[in-house]
């Protein structure tokens, strides 16, 4: 393991430049980082909201969205009402967080992010592409970014010690805001421990990719790895398919390589370790 760290230390010194699916990655990054930018919002909003709000009954969904630079969760009630808004500093301290319980209608923006929403939770009941497994359950994030609208569905967990992958899917819409496409990112589900019984914190990960769309670290992947890095000791995380070998750091750097490039930098250190980087079960 540790000199597969090493090797891995070395790549990112190497100048992003010289890899041909530069572009590609920082796209792949900044999406993932707007991912990771709605899920901690929503995170700490639902904590907030919920201590506060009391008519639970009332409550009939949220979505997290940036207004002008300003992370927001909005709450909204069965009859279709913003019932709270609860507004973030760029640290997401929940201590510093503005929080408001007036109600009010949607602006026009939240009004588009609402929309989607809806639309894609409608699909999500009835479309059978979605799997819900034991101790889990699916997280709609809306995204509007350029002018282009998407929905990524997350899986989460109430279990302990873990880190879901996998079992994600992104929902596209037309010009008129209704399902275009729906699409799996993964192929099944994957789960890492962060802590391991007989060694302690795990300090690094790996998954696969097969999916022919998908062959590249997803921006669900970073957002994942983003959301659970205060709770992780790992210095990397890498995914591997047949094009491609992404590489993941605390720093939130992020390298794509073409598969065969680094199996020739590394060829002579893998052909020989003893040791590998935690694989993860895989849920189908």
């Amino acid at each position: 393991m540790n000199q597969i760290l090493t090797v891995l230390a070395v790549l990112f010194t190497f100048p992003v430049t010289a890899q041909d699916p530069e572009k590609f990655s920082k796209e792949i990054n900044e999406e993932g980082i707007a991912l990771y930018h709605s899920e901690m919002t929503s995170w700490n909003g639902t904590d907030i909201f919920i201590e506060h709000y009391k008519n639970r009954e009332n409550i009939g969904g949220y979505f997290s969205y940036l207004d002008e630079g300003i992370p927001k969760c909005i709450f909204f009630s069965k009859s279709q009402k913003v019932i709270g808004t609860i507004s973030f500093p760029a640290n997401y301290n929940p201590k510093d967080a503005k929080i408001d319980l007036m109600e009010r209608n949607f602006t026009q923006h939240e009004t588009e992010y609402f929309t989607i929403r809806q639309n894609a939770l409608k699909r999500l009941k009835n479309d059978t592409i979605f799997k819900i497994y034991k101790d889990t359950n699916l997280n709609i994030v809306p995204l509007i970014r350029n002018k282009i609208k998407k929905v990524y569905v997350l899986t989460a967990t109430s279990a302990g010690n873990t880190v879901i992958f996998g079992n994600d899917y992104l929902i596209t819409f037309d010009k008129k805001d209704q399902v275009k496409n729906v699409e799996k990112l993964h192929n099944g589900m994957i789960v890492q421990k962060i802590s391991d019984e007989k060694t302690g914190h795990t300090i690094s990960g790996m998954h696969s990719h097969v999916i022919n769309n998908w062959q590249a670290i997803t921006p669900t992947d970073i957002c994942t790895l983003m959301l659970y890095q205060k709770f992780t000791s790992w210095e990397s995380y890498i995914t591997v398919s047949k094009k491609f070998v992404s590489i993941w750091n605390p720093n939130n750097k992020l390298m794509i390589m073409k598969t065969d490039d680094f199996k020739g930098m590394t060829e002579d250190i893998f052909k020989n370790k003893r040791d590998k980087p935690q694989t993860d079960k895989t849920y189908k």
